[in-house]
């Protein structure tokens, strides 16, 4: 594996100025020898980070490329949901946000947070565990059977709090609940003090591509404020369909 921080480094090598590099650019201006420089340039293209367009000259891949496109492509995705989350929390005083779905986690794409001076501060871009968090939960529900038995068995089900479902039966129980109601609580389950309640948007043919919630303290949001607010998700779930697939 090459080491992250001289990979990019690397990689910033390449751009409009210059189309192609060789070890002995990248021994020059990162400090290494032609050895461990060849070495890394060999390593990045078996990656697809890079191809060698000739012999020991190499441009950017296209494995690049691809992650530049699903970048841009959820940053859209944040962008059409943003306002939508902006109403949602005028009308709940309350923070939301947008999550997709990687790699066993659910990732914040896009948030408000209300005018409060007690609030649970979350940013885009973090990451939280699948499996104890409404969120989470949520996307497993509605995740192709093969690929949540298989999120289940490599899934160390660590008790973040008394109220963790760290049991796989249980968790499995809880999740066939919300893929039968179509929304999911977290009830402090990853921390003490934080509840929250999220809904699906999905696709014509039901296929879920982001979720939505409202979260807070518990301290001001009980399992009855989480109730009263789902309306309000599920109000915003169907614009965010029409938004983006047409009414």
């Amino acid at each position: 594996m090459v080491p992250s921080s001289k990979a990019f480094a690397i990689l910033a090598m390449l751009g409009e100025q210059r189309k192609t590099i060789g070890a002995a650019d990248v021994a020059r201006e990162l400090g290494m020898n032609a050895i461990t420089a060849h070495r890394f340039l060999r390593t990045l293209a078996a990656e697809g980070a890079l191809v060698e367009e000739r012999r020991g000259r190499y441009r950017l891949g296209y494995m690049l490329v691809d992650l530049g496109v699903r970048a841009q492509a959820q940053d859209d995705l944040g962008r059409h949901l943003q306002p939508l989350l902006d109403a949602l929390t005028r009308q709940t005083e309350e923070a939301s946000m947008a999550t997709i779905y990687q790699e066993g986690m659910a990732v914040c794409i896009a948030r408000a947070m209300p005018n409060r001076s007690l609030s649970v501060d979350i940013r885009v871009g973090d990451r939280l565990e699948a499996y104890c968090t409404a969120h989470g939960k949520l996307w497993l529900a509605y995740l192709p059977e093969r690929e949540r038995t298989d999120y289940l068995k490599r899934t160390e089900l660590r008790a973040w709090t008394l109220n963790t479902v760290a049991s796989r039966a249980a968790l499995e129980a809880e999740i066939a609940t919300i893929a039968d109601q179509g929304h999911a609580y977290n009830l402090g389950e990853r921390e003490e003090g934080i509840t929250a309640i999220a809904v699906p948007v999905v696709t014509r043919d039901g296929k879920m591509v982001a979720g939505i919630s409202m979260f807070g303290p518990t301290s001001r949001i009980d399992r009855n404020r989480l109730d009263a607010a789902l309306e309000y998700l599920k109000s915003a779930a169907s614009s965010a369909q029409d938004l983006l697939y047409g009414a």
